[in-house]
């Protein structure tokens, strides 16, 4: 039996079995019961209980799994850009009230074995907050905007270098005291792709924000209302007679909804067995190796244009945000391949046309589908507030989409082609057969395989594409008015990663490419910013033809 006590650090150590702890004032007063093994310290200090209780632990999802393999280790990284100088002190106190009450960020990573068998599992931990919050030492006397952009992009680049520390949880935020053109200061959130999906940690990265305009109100999303259809209100006469076409077409749906499942699905085993897509400027070869560093760039445009655009055209704002982008990157590729002609040069007649730009270029995206309800704000507020419990996890699945390349007289017709693909998948269950035949891949087969399998697909194809709806009116970052939010992703064999987040009345694009392969990423976005006023300008002049 061993009692020691400080009066200073008040650290008491009992052997054996010292299963409660209480300090009362006053008095110095020491009782030991041998059985309960109950303590109590009389002094001038305010009470406290500590009990010793067991560890939590969950085992990783299937998913998480996959994510920690070396041939997929996947990490999210958000850039937040606010108006006001950031008060360290003051983020550090707001994570503790809200981001580590969240069981995923204050749980780490365990390697067991179990009957010669390893497993993966979270296990709950102390959380050091000050450990997670980097602030680096940034001398900006002499750095202008311009500079100070291009220093941004070099640091968020740099921290694709550094591996999360497994010892704790896999997350940390980087505060940088740097004024760049769109932000006073910035905020840069790392995670580990393991600890959710993109939509599940944007909600929670949003539960931690509120509202400018009323500090107490969560941030608001703008969910669409979807209206009843029609067949929904006829009448009961009209319904009868009625009856039989609607029949044929609930039939009909079914029919091509299983026809479409079957050709995606045949297409997504040739995808990951032989069929690849042409090899172009933006197509990285990731068979034997995987980038070491990767290149972070981002772009705000307005929402406005591309909400005018939607509404004349009759669309969704996907559908906009896809068809501009075809007509970006179809841009981009014969700038590409023009400066590639040029460096030949016009003698070598053979060389030349070999860098022409192809009439028919196979370019395909992966793009990440949440299969599960979207977990609401409040839910994830109330978690971390009240202690509650609600939906986590990675429930993740893919769907190829093949963007139709090349140069069009009319830029609407990107809109035309894009929509008509969206509109076919849509009539596909390929995400969800893509998440259930993942899921039994790890069960028979193991991560190892499902991995490499998943990076052999995704190598075949030429890129990732995600789209994020942000809040609608201006939110905080503990105090901290925001002005955009850039998430993106790296890890996966892709050289480049389009993002999408809107915000108030602003679309980011994020680009996460490899500077290998894409050395000007800014003369993409540049190309996607240009197809947009393209398309709007060309939307302008069809409705005041049409009026």
């Amino acid at each position: 039996m061993e009692i020691k006590v400080e009066p200073k650090a008040m650290e008491i150590k009992v052997e054996p079995k010292a299963m409660e702890i209480k300090v009362e004032p006053k008095t110095m007063e020491i009782k030991l019961e041998q059985e309960a093994m109950e303590i109590k310290i009389h002094r001038d200090i305010p009470e406290v209980t500590v009990k010793k209780t067991k560890e939590e632990e969950q085992p990783l999802s299937p998913a998480a799994r996959v994510f920690h393999a070396p041939a997929f280790n996947c990490y999210v990284i958000t850039v937040i850009g606010v108006k006001k100088k950031i008060e360290p002190d003051v983020v550090i106190e707001g994570l503790k009230q809200t981001l580590i009450r969240h069981p995923r960020f204050s749980s780490k990573m365990v390697n067991k074995t179990n009957k010669n068998k390893q497993t993966q599992r979270w296990v709950r931990t102390n959380v050091v907050t000050n450990n997670h919050v980097i602030v680096p030492d940034i001398q900006t006397q002499h750095i202008e905007n311009a500079n100070a952009d291009k220093f941004l992009d070099s640091y968020v680049s740099d921290l694709t270098l550094v591996p999360l520390d497994t010892s704790k949880p896999l997350w940390e935020l980087h505060l940088l005291d740097l004024k760049t053109s769109d932000a006073e200061n910035v905020a840069v959130l790392k995670f580990h792709h393991s600890l959710g999906d993109g939509m599940s940690l944007m909600a929670l990265v949003l539960a931690c924000m509120r509202k400018t305009s009323n500090l107490n109100e969560l941030p608001t999303l703008p969910y669409q209302n979807r209206t009843s259809s029609g067949s929904s209100r006829l009448t009961g006469g009209s319904w009868r007679g009625f009856r039989f076409l609607w029949l044929f077409m609930v039939l009909w749906s079914t029919i091509m909804l299983v026809l479409n499942t079957i050709c995606d699905a045949l297409r997504f085993i040739a995808t990951a067995m032989f069929l690849k897509d042409t090899k172009t400027p933006i197509k990285g070869d990731y068979r034997l190796s995987m980038p070491t560093r990767m290149s972070l760039v981002h772009l705000t445009v307005s929402l406005d244009d591309i909400k005018l655009i939607k509404t004349n055209m009759k669309m969704t704002v996907n559908d906009v945000v896809i068809g501009v982008t075809q007509a970006g990157l179809s841009k981009y590729l014969e700038r590409r391949y023009g400066e590639k002609k040029n460096v030949v040069g016009d003698d070598q007649k053979s060389k030349k046309n070999s860098n022409e730009m192809p009439k028919r270029i196979r370019l395909r995206s992966a793009l990440l589908v949440n299969l599960r309800p979207t977990t609401g704000i409040q839910d994830l507020a109330d978690m971390m507030d009240k202690g509650s419990k609600c939906r986590w996890g990675n429930m993740i699945g893919y769907i190829v989409f093949p963007f139709s390349i090349g140069l069009r007289k009319d830029p609407l017709e990107h809109l035309g082609t894009a929509k008509r693909i969206i509109d076919r998948k849509k009539n596909s269950l390929e995400a969800a057969l893509t998440f259930i035949v993942g899921k039994f891949m790890i069960k028979a087969f193991g991560v190892k395989v499902t991995a490499n399998l998943l990076n052999r697909m995704l190598s075949n194809t030429t890129m990732s594409f995600s789209n994020l709806i942000g809040p609608i009116e201006e939110i905080s970052f503990f105090g901290h008015p925001i002005t955009y939010m850039a998430p993106s992703v790296y890890g996966h064999p892709h050289a480049l990663t389009m993002h999408f987040q809107s915000y108030m009345n602003k679309m980011t694009i994020s680009l996460t490419v490899d500077p290998t392969v894409i050395s000007n990423p800014h003369q993409l976005l540049d190309d996607w910013e240009e197809s947009l006023r393209n398309i709007k300008t060309a939307v302008q002049e069809r409705s005041s033809t049409h009026q």
